[in-house]
């Protein structure tokens, strides 16, 4: 009779002090107190002893089948099946709420859905949302299965069961999908138009594209970059770290410079009235190269800035911060 006294007592002050506990001090402790494994091999493994302060003596009574177990199941780690769910972009919305939303990398959704601008995304505009994270690689004809994934530090087997191989064999022109790889920096930053800086502050008296000249208002031209206004001598910077390729006078374009960039770019900065850099120099992003003018074929001050990638003028403002 005193066995289920004693026990009884011990089960009521234990659920008191537990009812207690959430009333009054509902936050969690980091602190841990580990479970031995039960004879029959189940439970084991950490408890917070903090939410139950003062009770170990309580805790040992409990019976093994109430013992807390933590594991994962192993089905949680296996690599699944590539499945895809479809979204329709709404008003507001923007790749990095939407990869909150589903859970997922910012790079993921780019990827799979081919975006070039994450600035430019559009209203109705149907998204593949994958159930995993990853990106897209297309196969060259050098890759091999072991070369694409020593590339992306991902598991060859892996990448077999997501993408549904069943050989080594992969194919020129096909699109795989490699679970957990991201996006290369510089991808990234073009993608979300970060890669440069803005080398004037000042608003954009002439676009990128086809304009009506400025000197002859009948005659349509292009302009291969953007103009920036700018006062006399404000000082210009450059929009990315690299080495200066050129500086000189141009009849058209006045005291100019242009700067090598990584990944093919390269920046060209016209209409000067100071050149503060040689050719040869490394300048970092933000530096100095010079100062704003109106040499050359001008209306007024500004600067004339281009953007190159790999030899081809592309418009300025979709890279810019």
């Amino acid at each position: 009779m005193s066995f289920f006294y004693v026990n009884g007592r011990n089960i009521f002050r234990l659920a008191l002090l537990m009812c207690l506990f959430f009333l009054l001090k509902p936050d969690f402790s980091k602190k841990q107190h580990e479970i031995p494994l039960a004879e029959h091999g189940i439970g084991g493994g950490s408890l917070s002893v903090d939410i139950f302060s003062g009770l170990e003596e309580e805790i040992a009574l409990l019976p093994a089948s109430l013992e807390i177990v933590e594991f994962e199941p192993e089905e949680f780690s296996k690599a699944s099946l590539l499945l895809y769910d479809t979204y329709v972009v709404r008003s507001g919305d923007n790749i990095s709420t939407l990869a909150i939303i589903f859970g997922l990398n910012q790079d993921t959704i780019i990827s799979i859905n081919k975006i070039t601008n994450t600035r430019l995304l559009q209203i109705n505009k149907i998204l593949k949302i994958p159930n995993q994270d990853g990106i897209l690689h297309t196969v060259s004809g050098t890759d091999t299965l072991v070369s694409v994934a020593e590339k992306y530090k991902a598991d060859a087997e892996t990448i077999k069961i997501v993408n549904e191989l069943f050989s080594d064999s992969i194919s020129a022109g096909t699109e795989l999908f490699i679970p957990g790889a991201k996006l290369d920096w510089v991808s990234l930053q073009e993608i979300n138009g970060d890669l440069f800086i803005w080398p004037v502050s000042g608003a954009i008296t002439s676009p990128y594209g086809y304009r009506w000249s400025p000197f002859n208002g009948s005659r349509r031209e292009f302009h291969s970059g953007i103009d920036i206004r700018g006062s006399m001598g404000t000082p210009i910077k450059a929009a990315m770290s690299g080495r200066v390729s050129r500086v000189g006078y141009d009849g058209s374009l006045g005291n100019y410079v242009i700067i090598n960039h990584h990944s093919g770019y390269r920046t060209l900065y016209g209409h000067m009235s100071v050149i503060r850099v040689r050719t040869g120099a490394y300048v970092a992003m933000g530096e100095r190269i010079g100062d704003v003018g109106s040499t050359g074929l001008s209306t007024g001050p500004h600067l004339h800035f281009v953007v190159y990638k790999d030899g081809v003028t592309v418009n300025p403002r979709t890279l810019m911060k």
